[in-house]
């Protein structure tokens, strides 16, 4: 197969789902690892595609579309449970924490609620982790507001960011649409805003997250994983990504 039809055959293959894998298209193609690096290389000097760790994304694709938060509740619920309860256990009484929006956060706030004879104080700007603990007898809440994003429940803007600005915190714990490389990548970067500052004003610096998020993707790069402490994440994350994190943090295992 000549390299225009190969090309042609790539394009069409990424129409269908807005992504491809290197292997992929080795499989589909029956080419070499360098050749079709090559012509993913030639297709992005085009214009028509993206390079992503491992594979491309298409540039007309409405892919990544931003998940609704009822569709991400839905997605890798014990692998959440098990990465918010391993949070949690590193929680100390007394401690100042920050915990950020996301589903996998949520859990972490629902750890906290029913851990008994601890008091802490939590600083939020997720509504759905307020809501989770608004009733906590033992825990001193504060909800920054600002610019309301529905989509992930998360309050966003200059309001927002001016009030972190002021705050410090002894553990922050963030979280991720994707991990690439060095880099830690979300959907909005409004929310890349309150990520950064959040993580930068506390003296351990978490990210949760789950395996499957070590191969994605996403539009806006907030954090490096190298001034993070600890990224907690599931055990099945492939043994290519953790030799790749490892360079940069820590791992901590849920189990």
């Amino acid at each position: 197969m000549n390299k225009k039809r190969r090309l042609e055959k790539i394009l069409d293959m990424l129409k269908i789902d807005g992504t491809i894998t290197i292997k992929e298209i080795i499989d589909e193609l029956d080419i070499s690892d360098m050749t079709a690096r090559r012509d993913l290389d030639a297709l992005e000097a085009d214009g028509l595609l993206t390079r992503t760790h491992g594979g491309a994304q298409l540039l007309s694709s409405k892919k990544p579309l931003e998940k609704t938060h009822i569709e991400k509740k839905s997605l890798n619920t014990k692998e959440k449970i098990d990465i918010a309860k391993k949070a949690c256990s590193l929680i100390k009484d007394g401690d100042t924490i920050f915990i950020g929006p996301g589903t996998t956060l949520e859990q972490l706030a629902l750890e906290l609620k029913g851990r008994k004879g601890y008091k802490l104080r939590v600083i939020t700007n997720s509504l759905p982790v307020f809501l989770i603990l608004n009733d906590s007898e033992t825990i001193d809440l504060l909800l920054l507001g600002g610019e309301y994003r529905e989509i992930s429940g998360a309050f966003v803007g200059s309001m927002a960011s001016t009030n972190l600005k002021a705050m410090r915190f002894a553990k922050a714990f963030s979280r991720a649409n994707a991990v690439t490389h060095n880099s830690i990548a979300t959907y909005s970067d409004k929310e890349c805003v309150i990520h950064q500052l959040a993580l930068n004003s506390a003296v351990e610096k978490f990210l949760l997250v789950y395996s499957t998020n070590s191969i994605d993707y996403d539009f806006f790069n907030f954090y490096n994983l190298y001034h993070l402490d600890t990224i907690i994440t599931d055990n099945q994350i492939s043994p290519q990504h953790l030799e790749e994190f490892i360079q940069y943090t820590t791992i901590l295992y849920a189990y």
